[in-house]
C-alpha cells in the first residue's frame, strides 16, 4: 500500500517534517497536502501501542527514506509496511520450522 504524491526532494522532506511532529507529539501546522492526510489517517488506522509508536514510527520513517533512496515513486504507508514486516516475519518463522522439520526427519 502506497500514497502518491509528486515524487521530489521536496516530498520527502515534507514526508520526513510530518513524522518528525508525530514523534514530537506536535502537528505544528494546520494545513496539509492530501497524501499527508492520506498517511496521517493510515497511521491512525494502524493503533499503535504508546509503548511502541514512536519506535515503530522512527522506523517507518527509516524504510520509507530507503524506498525513495531506490527511486520508489510512491511513499509507503504505515499500514504496508507493518504488513510487509509481519509477512517477513511469517517467512522466517516457516523458514526456521521448516529446518526444523528437516532435521526431524533425517
Amino acid at each position: 500500500m502506497r500514497v502518491s504524491h509528486p515524487h521530489s526532494e521536496v516530498s520527502i522532506v515534507q514526508f520526513n517534517r510530518l513524522i518528525q511532529e508525530l514523534l514530537q507529539g506536535t502537528l505544528r501546522r494546520n494545513t496539509f497536502q492530501p497524501w499527508e492526510v492520506e498517511l496521517l489517517l493510515d497511521i491512525e488506522a494502524c493503533a499503535l501501542r504508546e509503548s511502541n509508536r514512536r519506535e515503530v514510527l522512527r522506523r517507518y520513517q527509516k524504510a520509507a527514506n530507503r524506498d525513495y533512496q531506490r527511486g520508489q515513486t510512491s511513499l509507503l504507508k504505515l499500514s504496508g509496511y507493518l504488513e510487509r514486516n509481519r509477512e517477513i516475519a511469517s517467512r522466517r518463522a516457516n523458514g526456521a520450522a521448516g529446518d526444523s522439520e528437516l532435521l526431524l526427519d533425517e
